[in-house]
């Protein structure tokens, strides 16, 4: 009697060949090097995507479903803008500073949108919006360009890019959980990747 043994297909994990960890935030300079390229080239739509995604410190999943409405008024940007945000349920508030207001002009203008519509719209049928997945494509273009590696950034280096900088600016930690929509100050500790010993120290000088 032969016994039938089924073929198993061999899992590949997810991560093989690929760099995991904290995705890194963009330097200032890098910043620059960006911008500069975009607006050179005209890119409206992504000059507007990549300042709004470092002025708000959204996850890739509240940025991309922002409608015109939440922030701008008649084609002109406001100065703040508040977002529900999907994983906690919680409202976060956020500045438009006057670069970024002005490439979210310039793109509702070019882009002919209604108040009422997607800020980035997606070309695929099957999303009204952009989808995680082209934002990500989008953004390996953006840190390519300027010479970077792809494999080192994500979309959460554009969450982490501001938030970091404030961080390093002020060692105000309640600041920067506050500004990224954080419940715990154990979260914010670990998505700046501080250690926590001098994350507990911080704290208590800049509690009020």
């Amino acid at each position: 009697m032969y016994s039938i043994r089924k073929k198993t297909k061999t899992r590949i994990p997810w991560n093989k060949g690929k760099l995991i960890g904290q995705k890194a935030p963009l330097t200032p300079q890098e910043i620059w090097s960006i911008r500069i390229r975009m607006e050179n080239e005209g890119r409206r739509r992504d000059l507007a995507l990549f300042n709004l995604a470092i002025d708000s410190k959204l996850r890739a999943s509240d940025l991309l479903k922002i409608r015109v409405s939440d922030v701008a008024r008649d084609g002109r940007a406001l100065s703040r803008a508040m977002i529900l945000q999907k994983k906690t349920g919680q409202p976060v508030r956020f500045e438009i500073t006057a670069r970024t207001g002005k490439s979210i002009e310039q793109w509702i203008y070019a882009a002919k949108l209604l108040s009422s519509d997607f800020l980035f719209p997606s070309r695929q049928l099957a999303s009204p919006h952009l989808s995680t997945r082209q934002y990500a494509r989008i953004l390996e273009a953006w840190v390519a360009g300027i010479g970077l590696d792809p494999a080192a950034y994500g979309t959460h280096s554009m969450r982490r890019t501001k938030a970091t900088l404030i961080y390093r600016r002020t060692k105000n930690l309640r600041a920067v959980q506050l500004l990224l929509g954080h419940s715990k100050l154990d979260s914010t500790v670990r998505y700046l990747g501080i250690e926590i010993d001098d994350a507990l120290e911080i704290s208590e000088q800049t509690d009020v």
